[in-house]
């Protein structure tokens, strides 16, 4: 296996599966940490901020840095920014959202009457919210949201995720929204320019094909499967565009590297 200058790395299935620790998460960033090798965490989850993440890390034994965590949240507060720095906003999501587009120095609205319809996932959604975006989009807004997933996994199951949200208003107004989440390359691009690295000598590394190794694959970035979440070992045997590599579990990465 190669030896890489950085890494960007996937959370949920990766680091950990809900509030469990994953064989081997720890053991690959202490890892890191003691090679002076610098790597991102790169997260779709755009309801917590980068010190909710590090807590949440700190919990599994996981050592990490608030400047270390890349969420979809700070990643469209950016994009929005860098195109409209002086931009009013229409925010469906949670506090990490709606702090990043504040931080960005944007203004958030509670009508329709906005430059953007942004949307992350919100698990207080409500009818009404959904409205508004929708009319705002339709009067012309951008729209913009966080990623595509459908799905994400809690303990009840696979609940309704921000893509499921998103649909809503993308159905009734007939726009397809700007999406900012792997495994589009605008999360990416992002993490790639704080890395400050060539891509050849950056890996990207996560558990789900779909959003993780897609996401790598589509900035032109190798690609590390673990096994350790969603897409199984024989799923990914099945992709016409497979993983640079696949393994069991980060306990393995390690392994390869040392030897």
């Amino acid at each position: 296996m190669k030896q890489y200058k950085g890494y960007l790395i996937d959370l949920d299935g990766t680091m950990y599966k809900g509030s469990q620790p994953i064989d081997g998460a720890a053991q690959f960033i202490e890892y890191l940490n003691n090679h002076d090798i610098p790597h991102l965490f790169v997260t779709n989850n755009s309801t917590k901020e980068p010190e909710d993440v590090v807590e949440k890390l700190k919990n599994v034994g996981v050592t990490a840095h608030s400047d270390e965590i890349v969420t979809s949240a700070l990643a469209t507060a950016e994009y929005i920014s860098n195109e409209q720095s002086n931009a009013s906003v229409y925010v469906i999501g949670g506090d990490g959202l709606r702090n990043a587009i504040q931080n960005e120095g944007l203004t958030i609205k509670d009508d329709e009457h906005v430059d953007y319809v942004t949307i992350g996932l919100d698990e207080a959604v409500t009818y009404d919210k959904l409205a508004t975006a929708t009319l705002g989009v339709r009067q012309g807004a951008k729209f913009i949201s966080t990623n595509k997933d459908v799905s994400i996994p809690k303990e009840r199951g696979f609940l309704p995720g921000n893509g499921a949200i998103t649909s809503v208003v993308s159905v009734s107004t007939g726009v397809d929204p700007v999406f900012i989440g792997k495994p589009e390359p605008i999360i990416m691009d992002k993490a790639l320019d704080i890395l400050q690295l060539p891509k050849a000598d950056v890996a990207m590394v996560g558990d789900l094909y779909d959003t993780d190794i897609m996401s790598g694959i589509n900035v032109g970035v190798d690609t590390i499967h673990v096994q350790t979440g969603v897409t199984t070992k024989e799923q990914i045997e099945q992709k016409e565009v497979p993983p640079t590599y696949t393994f069991k579990d980060l306990n393995e990465v390690i392994a390869e590297l040392e030897g």
